[in-house]
């Protein structure tokens, strides 16, 4: 923030859909900024958008931008030594289509259920996306890449007696 005053700069946010979806992230830590370029795009999304841009800079005889080693390394907040984020969350790949469904589809835990997905998992992501609005709601604006983002698309009430 110092360099972004002193330079003019925006600071941009690190935080991706996954994380923002269950509320990984720290309030005026990881979501302080100016612009979430990646807010709307889930975790997996991510990874597979870096190994294309890997391939792509390799394609043209160049090397890959992003070190192998950030794409090999187990997830982590690195809040703390060891920490990975599979420790908190599932891993992504189960967790990401959950999101998918439950957030752009509108699916409800039932539906969710009844879809195949593991029920106490359901249940506990559910609980999760919707204990997290409070964040999202005071996390910056992003770029839009999905049918439905979180903000101006999907919007529930911070407090969740609603349910």
């Amino acid at each position: 923030m110092a360099l972004s005053n002193k330079h003019g700069w925006m600071v941009l946010t690190t935080g991706n859909k996954s994380e923002l979806a269950v509320g990984y992230s720290t309030l005026y830590g990881d979501t302080a900024g100016g612009f979430g370029v990646i807010k709307d795009v889930l975790k997996t999304t991510v990874y597979e958008l870096c190994r294309w841009r890997n391939s792509a800079a390799e394609a043209e005889g160049k090397p890959g931008p992003i070190p192998e080693a950030v794409l090999s390394k187990p997830p982590s907040a690195e809040l703390r030594p060891d920490q990975r984020d599979d420790q908190s969350l599932p891993p992504y790949e189960v967790l990401d289509p959950i999101l998918e469904a439950y957030v752009e589809r509108d699916l409800t835990a039932d539906e969710l259920i009844e879809a195949g997905f593991e029920e106490a998992l359901v249940r506990r992501i559910v609980r999760l996306v919707d204990l997290a609005e409070y964040k999202r709601r005071q996390s910056p604006l992003g770029v839009r890449v999905t049918p439905k983002s979180f903000g101006k698309d999907r919007r529930v009430p911070i407090t969740n007696h609603y349910r």
